[in-house]
């Protein structure tokens, strides 16, 4: 009887003492991230504002570098500096490499493609078909022929133009869209004008909002506002054409050295360890001709927009292209390397005006401590890459003003490494076209400083206001004067 009072004892002083431990645990205060208010149901959605890189960079100044939102039961993070930025995508890299977006995953084939997989094995096994097969260096160069065809086509139809006003926008966007579909289709669809209705349709999509995404027992208002529907029948009017396309090269068509020409050589030979099916191959050739197409033409277009506006600039790179290309019609890949100013406006003109402001939003696969801060499984992250390309702690007072100088004395670049510039993205979810859409960029740029002067026109604004979406474009078309100098 001792023996058991003594062990029932003993048990009481051990439960008394889990449930204090357990009662002490639960009752820290688990530390997060600054957050503005909330209103009920809706969180903060309310705060994003018609631009919401700039609305998250305004809060960010009264919240700090790390501040979290909640949309809806969401909880989002909002990273608005450099470091805060290395924290998730390099530091913490792998936890924070997953992707939740139900209209991008709608259109994309439900994650089947590189850019909205969630983070595992099939991810990975689709990036190295991406980054070996299709987006590597010597594929690259092997479409030279490509891009400097359709840049003389381009070029010839500005000379036609006489000095007359001529819509930039429209030429830039038509050059992106032409190569892309040869190099990824084998043939050219721009003036197919369903084709072109289709892209615009996705891309808008791509920056429409899904209140069931965040708020779920309000999803039927996505229904009411006819959004499902459009996204269901453009999901299946983009799979009707890829499949088109697919099966033509099936029967026979399409060039030889394409993408979906090697994505079927793959898929038959059997040669990479796995196997990838019809939707793979679709979702595949989807994320490259939408994102490739997209960040090449906007960066072109904001280009020759501040160029225009700083004519000071615009002298300067003509000066290094034409000097280095004196008593030559065209400009070669070859020699782009040597033009340092040129790279320089390219820098600028992304670390001002990045494609994708918050780029693609990531997911934490688990819980983690992020510095000082506990984020929970599950938390969306926006990385604020336009907030970041305007910190006065790393640009200087004069962050808001186009100024390539800046980029000549430094090292920082934007392939991933420099975090104070990561247009592209960086770690594991780093864009694999880079190089593609860099040596794309480049030469268009070149040649059309080389072979022309140029002048903006009298109703072109300073100030050039956006256009709302998930990138950051002109919302008016750029319009300019050619001259040529042949």
């Amino acid at each position: 009887m001792q023996k058991m009072m003594i062990i029932l004892l003993l048990l009481s002083i051990i439960c008394v003492t889990i449930l204090f431990l357990k009662k002490q645990s639960t009752g820290k205060k688990i530390s997060t991230p600054r957050s503005p208010p909330t209103f009920p149901v809706i969180g903060n959605l309310h705060q994003l504002g018609r631009y919401p890189h700039r609305s998250l960079c305004s809060l960010s100044h009264r919240y700090g570098p790390r501040m979290l939102l909640h949309f809806g039961r969401v909880p989002v993070l909002v990273v608005s500096s450099a470091d805060a930025a290395q924290d998730v995508l390099k530091t913490h890299d792998r936890i924070f490499a997953s992707r939740r977006s139900k209209i991008f995953r709608k259109l994309h084939y439900d994650g089947h493609d590189v850019g909205l997989a969630p983070y595992g094995e099939y991810w990975r096994q689709m990036k190295s078909v991406c980054v070996l097969h299709l987006l590597s260096n010597k594929m690259v160069r092997s479409f030279l022929d490509v891009r400097k065809e359709e840049i003389r086509i381009v070029m010839e139809n500005i000379r036609k133009s006489n000095s007359s006003r001529i819509n930039l926008s429209k030429l830039l966007a038509s050059l992106t869209n032409d190569v892309i579909c040869r190099v990824a289709f084998g043939k050219k669809y721009g003036g197919d004008t369903d084709f072109m209705e289709l892209i615009e349709r996705f891309e808008k999509l791509l920056g429409s909002f899904s209140i069931g995404t965040y708020v779920p027992w309000l999803a039927w208002l996505d229904w009411i506002s006819g959004l499902d529907a459009e996204v269901e029948k453009t999901k299946n009017d983009f799979d009707e054409f890829l499949e088109r396309v697919v099966q033509d090269h099936v029967d026979g068509g399409g060039d030889k050295n394409d993408f979906v020409h090697v994505l079927l050589a793959i898929q038959k030979e059997k040669s990479i360890g796995f196997e990838i099916d019809r939707i793979s191959i679709k979702a595949i050739i989807m994320n490259i001709f939408v994102g490739g197409t997209d960040t090449s033409f906007t960066v072109m277009e904001w280009a020759m927009t501040e160029l225009l506006h700083h004519p000071e600039c615009l002298n300067i790179l003509q000066e290094e292209v034409r000097g280095i290309f004196k008593g030559k019609s065209n400009v070669s890949e070859e020699e782009i390397q040597d033009m340092k100013y040129l790279k320089a406006v390219i820098k600028e003109t992304m670390r001002l005006h990045p494609p994708l402001p918050l780029l693609v939003p990531h997911e934490s696969t688990h819980d983690v401590q992020l510095r000082d801060y506990y984020i929970p499984t599950g938390t969306q992250v926006m990385i604020n890459v336009w907030a970041i390309g305007r910190e006065a702690a790393t640009w200087g007072p004069d962050a808001e003003l186009f100024r390539p100088e800046r980029h000549l004395d430094t090292s920082i670049d934007f392939r991933g490494q420099d975090f104070h510039l990561i247009p592209f993205g960086a770690g594991r979810r780093i864009c694999p076209a880079i190089s593609f859409a860099t040596v794309l960029i480049e030469l268009v740029l070149a040649n059309l400083v080389h072979q022309f002067d140029w002048r903006s026109t009298d109703d072109d604004q300073t100030d050039v206001p956006e256009a709302i979406g998930i990138g950051i474009r002109r919302m008016l078309p750029l319009y300019a004067i050619a001259s040529s100098t042949t």
